[in-house]
């Protein structure tokens, strides 16, 4: 059997991948277009397998969409048995613990962007959590392309105005 790959080194080589492909676009002449169609047919018999594969797991397709790496071939080749909108949900049941006691709640999606409602949680700024949240949906729904992440709006604080013009009064 073949050496398999970790996580961090399939990510290596999908951005070698991705790198390489965009010099190949760049190029002009029939060898770049020849060696473009070659990467076009190779996925397309690549998608018609994994169909496969779909076919003779119906019903137990479950552990493959959960991978990172099949999911994403998944969603590539329009296969993956969850609804982005399902995805979505699990990937914000993944982040909650770690908003320290915060939420992210799905809002929908309009096009390619998810909206996600952030509310509560500890100190630190919101700014953590929302790249977290972001990160987590992009991982799980790779076809999106963005997530907007809102807090929503509280209450406006009463502050009487004539609160405002005195001083403060000093402890004697």
């Amino acid at each position: 059997m073949a050496e398999r790959l970790d996580d961090p080194t399939v990510g290596d080589r999908l951005a070698r991948l991705e790198s390489v492909l965009g010099e190949l676009e760049a190029i002009p002449g029939a060898t770049a277009a020849k060696a473009l169609d070659a990467v076009t047919l190779i996925t397309e018999l690549y998608g018609e397998a994994l169909a496969r594969v779909m076919d003779l797991a119906a019903g137990t397709a479950g552990p493959l969409a959960d991978d990172e790496l099949v999911g994403h071939l998944l969603v590539l080749h329009e296969l993956h048995p969850e609804p982005p909108e399902r995805r979505i949900e699990r990937a914000l049941d993944r982040v909650r613990p770690l908003l320290r006691g915060g939420d992210a709640r799905f809002d929908g999606v309009e096009g390619t962007v998810a909206r996600v409602l952030l509310s509560g949680g500890g100190c630190g700024g919101a700014g953590p959590a929302v790249e977290v949240v972001r990160e987590a949906v992009l991982g799980a729904v790779p076809e999106l392309t963005d997530v907007d992440v809102r807090q929503p709006k509280g209450k406006a604080a009463f502050i009487p105005v004539e609160s405002l013009s005195r001083r403060p009064e000093t402890a004697s």
